[in-house]
């Protein structure tokens, strides 16, 4: 591991992850490969435990990680791995909360707000189970501890946002650290790890469109399975009346 990232999501992680791998530094763990392994969730949730782990076994193949989990445990990798260079990505705090509430935050909000949509999510989760495992963990361990189950309190979820970032600086040696914001592009990043500057341009990726899509998948779903059950429900209690009546 050479490269820790300590900010949180929706800081421009998807572009970072990108450019630290062509930078050489890959592959680089981020959230989304827990939708490729939700297996990786009985790791993240034994180390919120406090359980002791492995981290060289478990990240043993990665060179980077940027995102959640990987930013909220920063100062458990820099104890593991002391040569590594930490990355604070960093956002404006009212675009941060903005694009947080209308894409994961939205996601966990329709799969959580109401018991029909959690048996929803539920059924869906059999046939894609990383639905299931990791939006659990992302509710217990992001909405209910990190933001205390007020981040709809916009005004609390920005105190802790920014508290966060501050906590890094204060904690993080400032030679080894870097507070970046992606629209900076290659040159601090590649003069912070030593690297030469690419000929082909940053990678600046833009997932709230695909974000935004899941949300309306989702929110379709949820309303879909219910009214579908309910028809379900009452062309066999019709089915039934008829049958007794004849």
């Amino acid at each position: 591991m050479e490269v820790i990232g300590a900010g949180l999501f929706r800081t421009g992680t998807t572009s970072l992850k990108a450019a630290l791998e062509e930078l050489g530094f890959g592959p680089c763990y981020h959230m989304t490969e827990l939708f490729e392994h939700p297996e990786h969730v009985r790791f993240w949730e034994a180390a919120r435990r406090g359980e002791p782990v492995d981290w060289h076994d478990f990240l043993g193949e990665y060179e980077a990680a940027v995102d959640w989990p990987a930013g909220a445990f920063y100062e458990e990798l820099m104890e593991k791995y002391p040569d590594a260079k930490v990355l604070l990505s960093v956002r404006d705090p009212e675009r941060w909360y903005e694009s947080t509430r209308n894409t994961i935050y939205e996601l966990s909000r329709i799969s959580m707000m109401s018991p029909l949509s959690r048996t929803t999510s539920r059924l869906v989760g059999l046939f894609v189970p990383a639905i299931g495992t990791v939006g659990r963990m992302n509710k217990e361990m992001v909405w209910d501890e990190a933001f205390d189950g007020r981040f709809e309190d916009k005004d609390h979820a920005k105190a802790v946002f920014e508290r966060h970032n501050a906590e890094v600086r204060r904690k993080v040696p400032p030679e080894k650290l870097l507070v970046y914001e992606v629209e900076q592009g290659w040159g601090p990043l590649c003069e912070f790890l030593g690297v030469r500057t690419p000929d082909e341009p940053f990678p600046h990726l833009n997932d709230t469109a695909e974000m935004r899509r899941r949300v309306r998948m989702l929110r379709t779903i949820s309303f879909a399975v219910p009214a579908v059950l309910a028809l379900s429900v009452g062309g066999l209690l019709l089915y039934l009346r008829r049958r007794f009546r004849g």
